[in-house]
């Protein structure tokens, strides 16, 4: 079983016909869009897409004492994921996610009560193999602390641990040198980037020993292992990309969710494709 902590937030989604970064919104007027809603929260993508490939997934996070709560853990549970040992209080976090011409998204963020997960227990990882951990739970207080000792029990389970850099910005803010640390120093099996923010954390090699992807979109994902050697394995070929959000993340829980993920890394992370490939495919 797979296990993620962190958020799981209300999704607004916000399609439009031009590029994010060339925007022309009309101050005071309207400008038009395509407006939808969906469960969303990296944490909560990971143990969805886990729960589809295996059956068998866990979350661990905070939402809301509020009507947005019963939507979002009701899809978790209907995509067959556990929410036995979600917290609930304060009101759910939303995102605004707005969707460009290119099916690039960029996201307007607020994380509710997600952040104030706290009072770990050893239940959470009760049958758990593997546990995920996006680097969104490690900034911000009591969450980084709930997760550093939920990660310090996975480690003596044995139990192994996943972290993905999650944000180029989160790794501003918190400081690119500083995130590096931070995540060296939990002794992750895996680390999960994108080109992006590999680039940020200067990553050239496995990062603190871990199995090391960097996540390239279209361009093959690039894996660097603990004995030094780096493979590129192709993505899959899609012709029409509709929404890239969570696209990411599936790759991850596809990637985790492989038997192989130690042993058969090249095609633990043809797994990872497939299951990004199916989020990127799956919404017009």
């Amino acid at each position: 079983m797979l296990a993620a902590l962190g958020d799981v937030v209300d999704d607004i989604v916000v399609r439009l016909d031009e590029r994010v970064d060339r925007l022309g919104v009309r101050r005071g007027s309207d400008t038009p869009a395509s407006i939808g809603r969906r469960r969303g929260g990296s944490a909560a993508n990971v143990a969805t897409t886990a729960a589809q490939l295996t059956g068998s997934a866990r979350f661990l996070g905070r939402v809301g004492d509020d009507a947005t709560a019963d939507l979002v853990l009701g899809e978790l549970v209907a995509a067959g994921v556990d929410v036995a040992y979600v917290q609930r209080s304060g009101r759910t976090g939303s995102i605004v996610v707005l969707v460009d011409s290119d099916g690039e998204r960029s996201f307007l963020t607020d994380a509710g009560s997600a952040r104030a997960l706290d009072d770990p227990q050893p239940a959470w990882l009760d049958g758990v193999d593997v546990l995920h951990v996006p680097f969104y739970s490690l900034v911000d207080e009591p969450i980084s602390t709930t997760a550093t000792t939920v990660i310090g029990w996975a480690r003596e389970l044995g139990v192994e641990v996943s972290v993905d850099a999650s944000s180029v910005s989160v790794l501003d803010s918190f400081g690119v040198g500083r995130a590096r640390a931070r995540i060296e120093s939990l002794r992750p099996t895996f680390v999960f980037a994108n080109e992006s923010e590999a680039r940020a954390l200067s990553i050239d090699g496995p990062l603190g020993g871990a199995v090391t992807v960097v996540k390239r979109g279209p361009g093959p994902a690039t894996l660097h292992l603990p004995d030094g050697t780096t493979m590129d394995v192709p993505a899959e070929s899609i012709e029409a990309v509709g929404d890239t959000t969570g696209a990411g993340d599936a790759f991850a829980a596809g990637y985790l969710t492989h038997t192989g993920r130690r042993s058969d890394p090249a095609n633990a992370a043809r797994s990872g494709h497939r299951a990004a490939a199916s989020v990127l495919t799956g919404r017009a």
